[in-house]
């Protein structure tokens, strides 16, 4: 065994070992824990900025492009949003516990479910030093112990949160070992993580498609993937035409970088013509960039013509397909070949042609006249998320506090015995 695959063995080992006291603990006293991860982080400002400046100029030397070191850079003032983060997920309700679909069977065994911790979560990203903190804190507050490996390029930031973080929980009568970190930057540290199925119960990978694509492929424990988000908005042929070019405009250009942006926009032939040239004007007073299908380049004759790749493409920029379709069957088809199980929205006026396309649409957020940057847990009521699940197993869509814990049947008797 090596020295990276025995610590990494023993950090994971440790985290299980920890996880009892977290998994059995109050949500009062998992909220004191909170609090004082949160004032220990405003507390050491200083010394985090002084950590991540190491990250930055190391960062700077390899060259990394504004974009990166933007999301690298550790402020005051993001150092205090992570503290506020963490106040908000003590504010939400706590799942842990829960008892749901308690019922009576006919010989009066009263059967439910609790709901419960998932044990170990282990979780792999890149860049953001503010990821350690808020996945501990959703961690914590589930009472799940958690493995953290974050990107060699934010060591000495992610080692910095973790360490205010693990103090405070020792501060609050818990074992420290429940939140964890990896400081190994090999590689070979994340392959020894995937592999801990003794201990660890779910991965959780945050990052580019590439990482999320390589973990997958080399783990042995469950993961919770979610490659890109190639996400389609279909313009009716009964859509009101002002607010679906609203709608549009805003699910592209809001925030072009991010999972939820649109990348395709589908539209029935018969409002083509009349919902193109508008929604077309308003994307490029956007800065976006058409791409089109022929009948799409006909009507727009200066948009670009798309190519078979663009329509398999997150851009995570101000670019965007355009297909004109002759039925939302077409169109949804097209999702169906295309789209990456993210999100899906429709724009019309037509209740029963939403609720069709809301029941055949596999997608984790299905919307009817509403932007598709809406699928994220804050705006869909989960207050924080630890991520966005396209996988159907345990979780899909937006993961909070609930879809981090499982559940298990629990029954009452009085002296039954079974015949």
């Amino acid at each position: 065994m090596t020295t990276t695959s025995r610590t990494v063995a023993e950090i994971c080992r440790a985290a299980r070992d920890a996880s009892a006291l977290l998994a059995s603990a109050g949500t009062t006293r998992k909220n004191q824990a909170l609090a004082a991860m949160a004032k220990g982080l405003v507390d050491r400002t200083e010394w985090l900025m002084a950590e991540n400046a190491k990250d930055m100029a190391a960062a700077r030397v390899k060259g990394l492009s504004p974009a990166m070191l933007d999301r690298l850079a550790l402020t005051d003032d993001r150092i205090r949003q992570m503290a506020a983060g963490i106040q908000e997920v003590i504010a939400l309700p706590d799942p842990v516990g829960e008892i749901e679909k308690m019922g009576s069977r006919p010989n009066g065994l009263l059967v439910g479910k609790m709901r419960i911790p998932l044990g170990v979560i282990g979780i792999i990203y890149e860049s953001r030093p503010n990821v350690t903190a808020d996945a501990a804190a959703l961690c914590v507050k589930s009472g799940n112990a958690v493995v953290l490996r974050g990107g060699s390029e934010a060591i000495h930031s992610n080692s910095a949160i973790a360490h205010v973080l693990r103090a405070a929980l020792a501060d609050a009568g818990f074992d420290m070992d429940a939140v964890a970190i990896i400081e190994n930057t090999d590689r070979a540290a994340i392959d020894e993580l995937l592999v801990q199925v003794e201990t660890v119960d779910l991965i959780i990978p945050r990052g580019g498609e590439g990482l999320i694509r390589s973990v997958v492929e080399k783990s042995r424990i469950p993961v919770i993937k979610h490659y890109k988000g190639v996400c389609h908005s279909y313009v009716d042929e009964d859509a009101d035409v002002a607010q679906a070019v609203a709608v549009c405009v805003n699910a592209k250009a809001q925030r072009p970088g991010v999972c939820n942006a649109m990348e395709t926009l589908l539209v029935h032939e018969r409002i083509a013509p009349l919902f193109l040239p508008a929604v077309a004007e308003a994307m490029r007073a956007a800065g976006v960039e058409l791409r089109g299908c022929p009948e799409t380049v006909r009507l727009l004759p200066d948009t670009a013509a798309a190519t078979p790749e663009d329509w398999d493409t997150e851009y995570l920029d101000l670019i965007l397909s355009v297909k004109i379709v002759p039925s939302m069957d077409e169109a949804m088809a097209h999702i169906r070949r295309h789209g990456s199980l993210h999100t899906e929205a429709i724009l019309t006026q037509n209740h029963a042609r939403a609720m069709r396309f809301i029941r055949e649409v596999d997608a984790s957020l299905v919307l009817v006249n509403a932007s598709t940057r809406f699928n994220d847990g804050f705006q869909l009521g989960l207050g924080a998320e630890i991520g966005i699940s396209t996988t159907k197993l345990h979780a899909f869509g937006p993961m909070g506090l609930s879809e981090l814990t499982t559940t298990k049947f629990i029954a009452f008797g009085d002296g039954q015995i079974r015949n």
